[in-house]
């Protein structure tokens, strides 16, 4: 879809982005890391609706931009001896080791992830190398769950791809029965990766977050509400990118 107009309003003290688009209906989102507000609209919509839908969530945008305030953050990586980097909600030390051959990160211990890199290897090249590990990592996991949750739900994507989503955890392209994995999940408890794989499958059977997704939900996953809330809870990353 298409966006056809942006504009910024306020409404009630709150500043909201306005994309008028080629859809059918109205769409709110209260976006991490700081609570900006993004109301997706039908091009011909009224001032007067977008006013209305903004009004009638004002508790419910205070409340998100409230949750976003508190959560914590990340400091930006420096990718330096002792740092701590998470692999699946777990806490690691970082250790650089000098090498000349083929660079590489491995888990050393209980608590060690070892960076082998040439002495020259920049801050961004590091960290490269890091995030090409946790997509490793995800890989290994996604084959291992994946076939439990196609034959559970009867559904089989064509893809399931890997990247790094400033405002979401994952997302469906449902015609081209795309999913897409935020990187992030790679830093979270297992349980919270499991999570968003079975959401972005149930969307191949339901759209929209209606009852039927929900009940969908419920019926494979009865814990989902309690896995969505950790993964909320969680540090965000240092960078400028919810679910």
């Amino acid at each position: 879809m298409t966006v056809t107009d942006t504009e910024l309003v306020t409404i009630g003290g709150i500043d909201v982005e306005v994309n008028r688009r080629n859809i059918k209906n109205i769409h709110l989102s209260v976006l991490p890391p700081n609570g900006r507000v993004r109301l997706s609209v039908p091009s011909k919509t009224s001032e007067q609706t977008i006013r209305l839908a903004i009004v009638n969530k004002l508790a419910w945008i205070k409340k998100q931009q409230s949750d976003f305030a508190k959560q914590p953050r990340q400091s930006v990586r420096e990718m330096a001896n002792g740092e701590c980097h998470y692999l699946w909600g777990q806490k690691y030390r970082l250790a650089i080791k000098a090498a000349k051959g083929k660079f590489s990160v491995q888990i050393k211990g209980n608590n060690k992830l070892e960076l082998a890199v040439s002495n020259s290897t920049t801050t961004d090249n590091k960290l490269k190398l890091l995030n090409r590990f946790y997509r490793e990592q995800i890989q290994v996991s996604m084959a291992k769950m994946l076939p439990k949750w196609q034959k559970t739900l009867g559904v089989a994507p064509d893809s399931i791809e890997i990247k790094k989503m400033k405002t979401k955890w994952g997302s469906c392209n449902i015609q081209a029965k795309r999913i897409w994995l935020n990187l992030e999940l790679a830093k979270k408890p297992i349980e919270c990766m499991e999570f968003i794989l079975v959401h972005e499958l149930v969307h191949l059977h339901e759209r929209h977050h209606n009852e039927r997704f929900r009940a969908l939900m419920n019926k494979h996953m009865p814990n989902w509400k309690e896995r969505r809330n950790l993964l909320n809870s969680l540090p965000l990353v240092y960078e400028d990118w919810s679910y």
